[in-house]
């Protein structure tokens, strides 16, 4: 995924989750959209490199958005969602296993009352539902770990990952590591014990669990390799 004419400034602050203060090269401080719902730790270090992608829209209220930020140990995209974008690349460029035989893929479905997967792939072999999940929090050894804040909505899709597994469908939910630090993956069972449980109860009932590493820069973010995955650092 490709990022264009992006404008590099120094972090302030972020607060109210959604928003942060940035410093430009010529000293204008701005307003900018942080897009990213968690607690992003080790992304918010004050006065870290942080580079924004600008929006001519005039309904918006903030132009800029945060998309890249260089932390102590790696360069990170904290923009959630350019995750499934990164992802759906990854698919058509044959880089997920086991899913050769699925050539149609739909975003945003409805799969239960009320849940939506990011995407659902199709073909002759029946369906894969496919969850993604951006990783930012990188711990020590290299290990990412998700969430990074205790998520309620993340435990209700690894639910529904669960609830739709049937002779022709398959779930599947990828981590997506948006870090160059990141090496492996894990649970952060500490942080949302919950979500880790039903993860684990939803990988005994079927549902699939791949990592993904990429390589993030200023002007792109694209996956690199599977990385392991494990539900613990310590396995």
């Amino acid at each position: 995924m490709q990022f264009s004419g992006l404008v590099e400034a120094r972090l302030l602050r972020r607060y109210k989750r959604f928003l942060a203060d940035v410093r430009l090269a010529d000293g204008e401080e701005l307003t900018v959209h942080c897009p990213n719902t968690g607690a992003m730790t080790g992304c918010v270090e004050e006065g870290a490199a942080v580079w924004l992608s600008t929006s001519d829209s005039a309904r918006r209220k903030y132009a800029h958005t945060w998309e890249v930020a260089a932390t102590r140990t790696g360069t990170v995209c904290i923009h959630s969602a350019r995750a499934n974008a990164v992802v759906r690349e990854a698919l058509a460029a044959d880089m997920l296993p086991g899913l050769a035989d699925y050539a149609h893929c739909r975003s945003e479905v409805v799969v239960v009352p009320g849940t939506r997967a990011d995407m659902v792939l199709e073909g002759d072999a029946g369906r894969v539902v496919v969850e993604v999940k951006s990783v930012t929090l990188c711990r020590d050894g290299g290990w990412g770990a998700f969430p990074d804040a205790v998520s309620s909505r993340g435990r209700k899709h690894v639910l529904a990952l669960q609830d739709v597994l049937g002779p022709r469908t398959r779930s599947l939910l990828v981590f997506c590591a948006m870090h160059t630090g990141i090496h492996r993956v894990c649970v952060a069972g500490d942080i949302d014990p919950a979500y880790r449980a039903a993860l684990e109860e939803a990988m005994r009932a079927g549902v699939e669990v791949v990592a993904l590493g990429c390589d993030v820069s200023p002007t792109a973010v694209a996956v690199r390799e599977l990385l392991p995955f494990s539900l613990d650092s310590a396995a």
